[in-house]
């Protein structure tokens, strides 16, 4: 097994505000993106972009609990834009790094396979869906 290279700590960040990788990380991409541990790495990297405007909700005027209450709201409506916008995001970063829009784990792929084998066994054949790509 290979050892993946990763991007340094720098890198990172400027990916997680939406900045291309170079491309010898394109593998490390493909795993954050399609790996098993994906919607929480997004949700994470999402939340990186804020951390300057909670920042800033510590410097204005009042208790300490109402600027708490801030950035706990505004931390409340990031995570759910993050989460309602994660498909397209994840197929943009996606295509940025030069790999296809629809790919897919592998896991991913044989799981929707088998959802789909066992429905078309019980109500017969459906409309044809395009096949998603697999990772490699």
């Amino acid at each position: 097994m290979t050892q993946r290279a990763r991007p340094n700590p720098w890198q990172w960040i400027t990916y997680s505000w939406g900045r291309k990788l170079p491309d010898e990380l394109q593998d490390w991409v493909r795993h954050d993106l399609t790996g098993r541990w994906r919607v929480p790495r997004h949700l994470l990297r999402g939340m990186i972009p804020f951390f300057p405007v909670f920042a800033v909700f510590l410097l204005f005027p009042g208790p300490i609990y109402l600027r708490l209450a801030m950035i706990l709201l505004g931390l409340i409506l990031a995570l759910f834009y993050c989460g309602a916008y994660m498909q397209p995001n994840r197929e943009h970063r996606l295509e940025l790094h030069g790999l296809p829009a629809d790919l897919e784990s592998p896991e991913r792929v044989r799981k929707h396979d088998a959802n789909r084998a066992a429905y078309e066994k019980i109500h017969g054949r459906s409309v044809p869906v395009p096949r998603r790509r697999q990772v490699r």
